[in-house]
């Protein structure tokens, strides 16, 4: 078993240092305008909705992301977990936020890294804008049957390494899933992914999903394994715990998002020419806030509130 865990963490470590070298190589030559971004002072006094909390982030180096963060969660006054972690594939801090009482767990999940060279706008700065936002607005209420963890990951882009460093000093037993956001802050439909069988957890989320009106295939989608892209829930899968990604997509790119994602050949030409929305600006220089769409941030608010009060 430990030799299986260690093998599977050298994959991850070998695919962190392709996406990372890959995305310097790309971004290097760009001609997109830098984005500058505001005083993190401003941030923090300034709105709070997704698209602007997403500010935070947007522009910054990964440091200066991590450190922003810990600065809003300390400016409001939001008590957190610290989880720092170093190993030779690298070091950094997740944060996390509990809510509620209970004995379960439910886990939402956005990392606050970038690759080099891009702003990281909807990869994944808008992820962190959305569960800030949520997580203030419950705390007036929390659930009183759950427990909802907030957990703010580091090195995502290099092989889910904060959320893999977290997993294994979690209580995993408790989990009752997971979710972890990726690409919400474009397009008008819910993708559910990475799903390889039926789970309770997964029936939850389904039922949450009709219950605000989204309709199976057409304005939600529950799809497979993807290929070539992940996120940190995939820390988790391997324990046996119900995890899967939560992305916003357009529905009008729905098939040509669904031939990128799993034909990982034809993904790898398209990267070089032209791909689909979202992933036209995935781990670019032109993944900037401008391209992010407030209704899409709003539908997956909706539908992560549907889903906590499904499972609450």
């Amino acid at each position: 078993m430990r030799r299986s865990i260690a093998l599977h963490d050298v994959v991850l470590y070998l695919r962190g240092q392709l996406n990372t070298r890959l995305s310097q190589v790309l971004n290097a030559g760009t001609r997109a305008p830098r984005v500058v971004p505001p005083p993190l002072g401003e941030v923090i006094r300034g709105g709070r909705t997704p698209l602007a909390l997403s500010r935070l982030l947007e522009g910054r180096s990964n440091p200066d992301r991590e450190a922003a963060v810990a600065s809003y969660l300390d400016a409001r006054g939001i008590p957190f977990a610290l989880h720092p972690f170093a190993s030779s594939e690298g070091a950094g801090q997740n944060f996390s936020v509990d809510l509620g009482s209970g004995s379960r767990v439910l886990l939402l999940v956005a990392h606050h890294d970038a690759v080099p060279g891009s702003p990281g706008a909807n990869d994944n700065a808008a992820a962190v804008g959305i569960l800030l936002n949520l997580l203030e607005r419950l705390a007036t209420a929390p659930p009183s049957k759950v427990r909802l963890r907030f957990l703010f990951t580091a090195a995502e882009e290099r092989g889910y390494l904060g959320a893999r460093h977290y997993a294994r000093g979690a209580n995993l037993a408790e989990l009752a899933g997971v979710l972890s956001l990726e690409l919400c802050g474009i397009g008008d439909s819910v993708a559910i992914w990475d799903v390889s069988d039926e789970t309770p957890f997964l029936g939850q989320v389904r039922r949450a999903l009709d219950g605000i009106g989204l309709r199976s295939d057409e304005s939600y989608h529950v799809v497979g394994r993807i290929p070539m892209f992940g996120s940190d829930h995939r820390a988790f899968a391997p324990a046996g715990v119900p995890a899967y990604g939560f992305t916003l997509v357009p529905s009008a790119q729905a098939e040509a998002l669904r031939q990128f994602v799993f034909s990982p050949v034809r993904s790898a030409l398209r990267h070089l020419i032209r791909r689909p929305v979202p992933f036209d600006t995935y781990h670019t220089a032109r993944d900037s806030g401008s391209t992010l769409e407030p209704a899409a941030l709003a539908t997956a608010l909706r539908a992560l509130e549907a889903v906590i009060a499904e499972v609450a």
